[in-house]
């Protein structure tokens, strides 16, 4: 709270008088605020350490020089903000080892904390609260050495690497405000030798030689989340074209994918249509790039990294699944333009990309959502763990549990069953318009349907995402919809369950 110290005085009532205090009053102004620390923290009740207050982000320019053969990454990270409070000093979520850093064009003090991921900055003046700065910190190190708490979100290839995990991949490669709820803008520069590539998010905006090699960048010019940031290196087999509303298209494919070369390209490169056929549901397709990469690391997961998702060789190790592609795009709606407030949120990513699969078994004749639901249901017992795990606050520890994508599918449905389709589909693209390029959360979301289907839904996702055992009945079909046998696996089960393979 800002204190106005300006003293209220009685004023003999002369005209002299009155004049001198008001004369008084403009050349006195109130005392600003003392400065004080931006929180280490943004708040997130799952990653209590992860994210910064005191500031907003509103762009990252990130000029890199990576070799494979040493993982030796070097950086320049240029970063825009704007002070939220008076702010005496802040920290940024980051893991490598940091030489300057200046703010406002002055050297800033700063701590180094690898460990727990934070760098502590103090610049040589304070911010004022709605002031903007420029922060610019110089880097290097070696990204493959760095874990946190367990965790090293860097995957080396053969001739390369790739940085890309949920929930965090940012610290190993560029300084940032760590958290869905602080997105901005990228542009993205590497310099890496010379018959090597980069893909990042966005769009290309440049290639040159180098004395000592090639640099490559790219622009996100749409709102984007930290951990929605990749970046990977190597060599690529890259495809190019258009959507139907002529969105460019920029597929890459490690060139040593072996056996699953063909499986994924098959895939992925449906991309394009896969965006034209969501695009019914959701609404129009909210940036102006597409594309996916498939490089050679040895993970099981994919993710939906803005624009440009990753996949990982092995999704594909069985044959083609556009279904995976399915699932990442249809995050590029819900998680990438909506992204959610706090991770306790997570179903509103993956419960809705895990329908837009059951959308897409509907459309090839392989499943309905229905069936698909009562699957989900058939095959967990009332006494199976799945369904301790409650996909609207499944903890820190179980927010990529298989509940939150099954139970949270069979949630939509019952939704769908209760409002009908109509309102439904209303909603859907009423959320993606409404929180565009922005972040909601559970709440907002059931105000939305309730708002749109004039049904009061709050017992319906009690029972479906935050009560820790199995509903009584299945999500319920409409009457005259035949559900599958519950002894039946509908046929596009595997593929569904391959994008959320860890």
């Amino acid at each position: 709270m800002l204190r106005d110290n300006a003293r209220k005085r009685t004023i003999a009532p002369t005209a002299t008088a009155a004049a001198s205090a008001l004369t008084l009053l403009l050349a006195v102004p109130a005392a600003a605020a003392t400065p004080t620390p931006g929180a280490p923290t943004i708040g997130d009740p799952y990653y209590p350490t992860y994210g910064n207050g005191g500031y907003h982000v509103s762009h990252y320019d990130l000029r890199l020089r990576y070799q494979p053969k040493t993982d030796q990454l070097q950086g320049t990270a240029t970063i825009l903000a704007s002070a939220t409070q008076d702010l005496s000093r802040f920290d940024l979520d980051f893991s490598l080892d940091v030489s300057s850093v200046l703010v406002n064009g002055q050297q800033a003090a700063f701590t180094e904390n690898p460990g727990a991921h934070k760098l502590q900055i103090t610049p040589a003046a304070s911010l004022p609260k709605g002031s903007d700065a420029t922060v610019v910190v110089r880097y290097s190190g070696v990204p493959s050495k760095v874990t946190v708490n367990g965790i090293n979100a860097w995957l080396r290839t053969p001739d390369g690497a790739v940085a890309a995990d949920e929930p965090e991949a940012a610290w190993w490669w560029f300084p940032s405000n760590d958290h869905p709820l602080d997105k901005a803008t990228y542009d993205v520069s590497v310099e890496v030798p010379k018959g090597l590539q980069v893909i990042s998010n966005g769009v290309p905006t440049g290639q040159r030689d180098t004395a000592t090699g090639t640099r490559y960048s790219w622009r996100q010019d749409r709102p984007q989340a930290t951990y929605l940031a990749t970046l990977a290196v190597g060599k690529f087999d890259i495809t190019t074209g258009r959507t139907k509303d002529g969105v460019p298209v920029v597929n890459a494919y490690s060139t040593d994918l072996g056996a699953n070369a063909a499986a994924a390209r098959a895939s992925v490169e449906r991309s394009a249509e896969i965006i034209d056929w969501e695009s019914k549901y959701f609404g129009k397709y909210p940036f102006d790039a597409l594309g996916g990469y498939v490089p050679n690391v040895k993970t099981h997961y994919a993710l939906e990294t803005q624009t440009r998702p990753f996949y990982s060789p092995a999704q594909f190790a069985s044959g083609s699944n556009a279904s995976v592609v399915v699932h990442e795009l249809a995050h590029q709606w819900f998680g990438d333009d909506v992204s959610l407030q706090r991770w306790q949120d997570i179903w509103l990513n993956e419960g809705f990309a895990t329908y837009a699969q059951w959308l897409w078994s509907d459309y090839q004749g392989e499943g309905t959502p229905q069936q698909l639901a009562d699957y989900v249901y058939a095959q967990h017992p009332a006494s199976d763990p799945f369904w301790k795990v409650k996909p609207g606050d499944p903890g820190a520890a179980h927010q990529f549990d298989d509940a939150v994508y099954d139970r949270g599918g069979a949630a939509i449905q019952a939704l769908r069953n209760t409002v009908g389709d109509k309102a439904f589909f209303r909603i859907l693209k009423a959320w993606t318009t409404e929180h565009a390029y922005g972040n909601g959360d559970f709440a907002q979301f059931q105000g939305l349907a309730e708002r749109i289907s004039g049904k009061p839904l709050a017992q319906l996702f009690q029972t479906w995402l935050f009560t820790p055992e199995r509903p009584a009945a299945p999500a319920a079909a409409k009457a005259g919809v035949r559900a599958l046998a519950v002894t039946a696996q509908p046929k596009s089960w595997a593929r569904i369950h391959a994008a959320y393979a860890r």
